[in-house]
C-alpha cells in the first residue's frame, strides 16, 4: 500500500504549540553559538613588555618589529644588512650559536621569479641553535627576513622573524628543551624562496630534517591559521591541537593551499622531505607588500597569537620523541570553540556514506510517516540546487557592479575596509536562500525541501571524500547532525519541544563547522572570489532550514486572507535580508574610499634598451586608473624586449631614455670542444641593482649545460627567441660569472642581458604620484630595467 495523503500542516519537522516561542529561541540559541565561533576565531590580548620571562610578550617583539620594518630592505640591500646585522646582534646576545649563511642558492617552488629561465640569489641566512639536553632531532623554527622593493615588511615578514626571535629569548630564559631547536631567518623569500631553499638543501644542520614551523603573514590582522602541513599529518596536528593555545586551522585549507600554485619558505623544506606546520595571519590584505606595510599598521593581537601558538609548539616538539612523526594518514580537524576537534582520515568516507544513507533513511521515513510523498521528496532534492547555484552568481554580479563603481579594487587582493562588503555578500546569499524557501514552502514542503538541502550536503560530503578529503567534513557532519535531527523529530510528538530541540541542536553543528569557512574564506580568497564564501553561506542556510521554518507561520491549513497573510510575513525574513544586503554594499562604498591613508594602487615600470636608446613605461594594470593612463596607451609583448619581464603583455607607452649603462659582458674564456661552445662570461652590473638576467638567443644556439656563480643551472626551457635564461637576484657588485655550454648555430651566438633597480624618481617624464594614488602590491612594481644584446 502507499503512504497515506500528505496533510500540509504536518509537512515540517516541528510544529510547536508555542510557535513563537521557538522562532526566537531557537535562531537566539544559535546566534550564541555564532557569538562563540566567533569569540573563538578572535586573537588574544597583547601581552606588555614587562611580562613574565617565559612567556611571549607581543610588546617585546614589537620592538623588533620596529627595527626591522624601519624601511623597505630587498635581498642583497644595504638596508638587508643593517636588519641582518640587527637579527645577528640579538641572537648573540641571548647567548646562542649564530652564523651567517652566505651562499648562492637556486628557487623553490613553481610561481618564484617572475622571470622566464631558472632563478638562483646570493642569500645569507641567519642561522642559530638552541642545543638540546637529549636530541632526538631537531626542530626548526623559520620566517624570512627580507622584504619586498616596495615596502618595509612590517607584517611580511617581520612579524615571523620578531616573533622567532621573542621565542627565542623565551626559550632561552628558561630551561634547555631535550632536541636541538634551531633559529632560522631566511634571505630572498620574496625574489624566489632562495634562502630557504639554501638552507634545506645545504646547511649541515638541516642534513637530517627534523620538524618545520614557518611563520608567515599576508595581511596585517586577523588570528593565525595554521594553513599547511607535510604529508601523513596525523601526529603533527595531535601536537598542534594540545600545545597551540590559540589552534585555528582546518584540514581544508590544508588541501585548498595543496591545490593552488602558491610557495612560502615552506615549500623547500618540504622538497626536502622536512615534515612541519606552516603558519599565517591573512586578514588585513590591502597592505600586503605595498608601502602602506609598515609596523604601525600591525595588529599586536596577531602578533600575540603568532608568538603564543610559536612558543607553545616549540616547546612541545622540544620535548617530544622526534624519531617518527609521520602517521599513515591524514587527519581531518577543524577548529570548535578555542579548541580543535579532529578524527583519522581514514574515517572520512565512511563518514559520508553514513551521513548519505541516514538522510536516505530520513526520506523514506518522511514518506511512510505522510509528511511528504515521492514527488515532493524529488522536487525538494532538485530545487534545493537553485540557491547553490545562484548565491554565488548573486556574489560575484554584485563585486561585479561595486568594481565598477570603484574599478580600483581590481588591483587589490582585498579592500581595505572589507567587512561591510563581506557581510553584503552574506546577506545575498540569506536573501537567495530566503526567497527561495519562502517561495517553495507552501507547495513543495518544509520536510521536503530540509530533505533536499541535507541530501546534497551529503551528496557533496561523498565527493569531497573521494576528491578532497580534508574538506569533506564541511557538508558530511552537518549532513549527519540534521539527518539525525529529522529522525529523532519524527520519532516524537510533533507539536511537542524535542523536534525544536533536535533540530536546533543539528544547526549548531552546522554553524560551528561552517561558519568558521565563512569567515575564513573572505581574507584567504579576496572579495573578488566573495562567491566561495556566499556557496559556504548557503550550505548553512540549506542545514538550518528547520530552523528557517520556524519563522513562518505553521505550513498549510490556512485559506483566503489567512493564507495571504501567512505568505506575507514568510517574506518579510528575505525582505530583511536584502535591504540588508543593499544597505551594507552601500555603507561599504560610502565608508571605504581611496584617499592619503588608502591608496588607490597603481603599477608602473621602465624599460629601456641601452643599444637602442629606445624606453618605455609599463605596466601590468588591465584597465589602467587616471593616473597610470597618462603614461600607457596601448598593449605590447615585451618578451623580444625584455625576456627578463616575462611573456604576459602588458600595457605601454613611449618614455624618454634615461642616460643608464645597461649590465656589462665580459668574455673571460672561449673554447670549443668538438661541436660544443663553452662560453665563461662575467655580467656586472654597472649601477646598484638587485637581479641580473641574461638570456641566450636559441636561434644562434642550443644550450647543453649552464652555471652562474659556480652552481649548476637546471635547463629551463621557454618559448620565444630567448628560449634560455638565468635570472640572479641579490648580485654581488663584481658581477656574476656564468658559464654555457652550447651547440652554436653560426659565428656568433646573441646574448641579452638586463638589470633592474627600483624608483622611477629622477627619470625624465615620471611625475610623482598624488597623495590618494599609491602602489600596488607587486614584485615588479616600480622596476627600472635596463637591457642590451650582445654578440659573442
Amino acid at each position: 500500500m502507499g503512504a497515506p495523503p500528505t496533510r500540509p500542516a504536518d509537512r515540517a519537522f516541528a510544529k510547536p504549540r508555542r510557535r513563537l516561542l521557538a522562532a526566537v529561541a531557537a535562531p537566539v540559541a544559535l546566534l550564541a553559538v555564532g557569538a562563540g565561533v566567533l569569540v573563538g576565531l578572535a586573537t588574544p590580548t597583547p601581552r606588555p613588555a614587562d611580562a613574565p620571562a617565559g612567556e611571549f610578550s607581543a610588546a617585546r617583539a614589537y620592538r623588533n618589529v620596529e627595527v626591522i620594518a624601519a624601511r623597505p630592505h630587498v635581498a642583497g640591500s644595504a638596508a638587508n644588512d643593517r636588519v641582518r646585522e640587527h637579527l645577528v646582534g640579538t641572537l648573540r646576545g641571548l647567548g646562542l650559536q649564530t652564523e651567517v649563511q652566505d651562499a648562492v642558492a637556486p628557487e623553490a617552488g613553481q610561481l618564484s621569479s617572475a622571470a622566464g629561465g631558472a632563478t638562483l640569489a646570493r642569500v645569507r641566512n641567519v642561522v642559530a641553535r638552541l642545543p638540546g639536553t637529549d636530541p632526538t632531532g631537531k626542530v626548526f623554527l623559520v620566517s624570512h627576513y627580507d622584504s619586498v622593493q616596495t615596502g618595509p615588511g612590517g607584517n611580511d615578514d617581520a612579524a615571523g622573524t620578531a616573533a622567532i626571535l621573542e621565542v627565542a629569548r623565551a626559550l632561552s630564559a628558561g630551561p634547555r628543551p631535550r632536541n636541538d631547536v634551531v633559529f632560522v631567518l631566511t634571505d630572498a623569500e620574496e625574489a624566489c624562496l632562495c634562502g630557504a631553499a639554501g638552507f634545506a638543501a645545504d646547511h649541515p644542520l638541516a642534513a637530517d630534517g627534523g620538524v618545520v614551523l614557518n611563520l608567515e603573514a599576508r595581511g596585517s590582522t586577523g588570528p593565525v591559521i595554521m594553513f599547511e602541513t607535510s604529508r601523513n599529518n596525523a601526529k603533527l596536528v595531535d601536537v598542534f591541537g594540545r600545545a597551540a593555545p590559540h589552534p585555528v586551522g582546518t584540514s581544508f585549507a590544508v588541501e585548498i593551499y595543496r591545490a593552488l600554485p602558491n610557495d612560502t619558505d615552506f615549500t623547500a623544506f618540504l622538497d626536502q622531505k622536512f615534515v612541519g606546520l606552516n603558519s599565517a595571519y591573512i586578514d588585513g590584505g590591502a597592505i600586503y607588500h605595498t608601502p602602506l606595510d609598515v609596523p604601525a599598521r600591525m595588529d599586536r593581537g596577531s602578533l600575540q597569537m603568532h608568538g603564543d601558538n610559536a612558543l607553545g609548539l616549540a616547546r612541545e616538539f622540544g620535548r617530544t620523541d622526534l624519531g617518527d612523526l609521520r602517521s599513515g594518514h591524514d587527519d581531518t580537524y577543524f577548529p570548535v570553540l578555542g579548541g580543535l576537534v579532529r578524527y583519522p582520515g581514514w574515517l572520512t568516507l565512511p563518514l559520508a556514506v553514513a551521513a548519505l544513507l541516514a538522510v536516505g533513511a530520513l526520506g523514506w521515513l518522511l514518506r511512510r510517516r505522510g509528511r511528504a510523498t515521492v514527488g515532493t521528496l524529488a522536487a525538494g532534492v532538485g530545487l534545493a540546487l537553485a540557491p547553490v547555484v545562484v548565491a554565488p552568481l548573486g556574489a560575484w554580479l554584485l563585486w561585479a557592479a561595486i568594481t565598477t563603481i570603484r574599478p580600483g579594487y581590481a588591483e587589490l587582493l582585498d579592500p581595505y575596509r572589507p567587512v561591510w562588503y563581506r557581510l553584503a555578500v552574506v546577506a545575498l546569499a540569506a536573501t537567495v536562500l530566503l526567497c527561495w524557501y519562502a517561495l517553495l514552502r507552501r507547495r513543495v514542503g518544509p520536510a521536503a525541501l530540509a530533505f533536499g538541502g541535507l541530501l546534497w550536503l551529503a551528496l557533496f560530503g561523498v565527493l569531497l571524500a573521494v576528491l578532497v578529503p580534508g574538506g569533506a567534513y564541511l557538508t558530511t557532519l552537518p549532513a549527519l547532525a540534521g539527518a539525525v535531527a529529522g529522525l529523532t523529530a519524527l520519532a516524537t510528538r510533533l507539536d511537542g519541544p524535542w523536534p525544536v530541540v533536535a533540530v536546533t541542536l543539528a544547526g549548531a553543528v552546522a554553524v560551528v563547522v561552517l561558519l568558521p569557512p565563512v569567515v575564513l574564506l573572505f581574507p584567504a580568497l579576496g572579495m573578488g572570489m566573495g562567491a566561495v564564501a556566499a556557496l559556504v553561506a548557503v550550505l548553512v542556510g540549506l542545514a538550518l532550514l528547520p530552523v528557517v521554518d520556524l519563522l513562518h507561520p505553521r505550513a498549510g491549513g490556512q485559506r483566503g486572507l489567512l493564507a495571504l497573510r501567512a505568505r506575507r510575513l514568510g517574506a518579510l525574513p528575505a525582505g530583511a535580508a536584502f535591504v540588508a544586503a543593499a544597505v551594507l554594499a552601500g555603507v561599504g562604498l560610502a565608508v571605504d574610499r581611496f584617499d592619503a591613508d588608502h591608496p588607490v594602487p597603481t603599477h608602473l615600470m621602465y624599460a629601456l634598451d641601452a643599444g637602442t636608446k629606445k624606453a618605455a613605461w609599463l605596466s601590468h594594470e588591465d584597465k589602467p586608473q587616471p593616473w597610470t593612463d597618462r603614461y600607457v596607451d596601448r598593449t605590447i609583448s615585451v618578451a623580444d624586449d625584455f625576456p627578463g619581464l616575462g611573456d604576459d603583455e602588458l600595457r605601454a607607452g613611449p618614455a624618454a631614455a634615461a642616460p643608464l649603462p645597461a649590465p656589462k659582458v665580459e668574455t673571460l674564456d672561449d673554447s670549443r670542444n668538438g661541436g660544443q661552445r663553452v662560453l665563461r662570461l662575467r655580467v656586472t652590473p654597472q649601477r646598484q641593482v638587485r637581479l641580473l638576467t641574461l638570456h641566450v638567443d636559441t636561434r644562434t644556439a642550443t644550450v647543453r649545460a649552464a652555471s652562474a656563480a659556480g652552481r649548476n643551472v637546471p635547463l629551463k626551457a621557454r618559448d620565444g627567441r630567448w628560449g634560455f635564461g638565468i635570472v640572479f637576484h641579490a648580485p654581488p657588485p663584481e658581477g656574476v660569472e656564468v658559464t654555457l655550454t652550447l651547440v652554436p648555430r653560426g659565428e656568433t651566438v646573441s646574448v641579452r642581458a638586463m638589470d633592474a633597480s627600483d624608483g622611477l624618481s629622477g627619470l625624465p617624464g615620471f611625475r610623482p604620484r598624488p597623495a590618494n594614488v599609491g602602489v600596488v602590491g607587486s614584485h615588479s612594481s616600480e622596476l627600472l630595467a635596463v637591457a642590451q644584446t650582445y654578440s659573442l
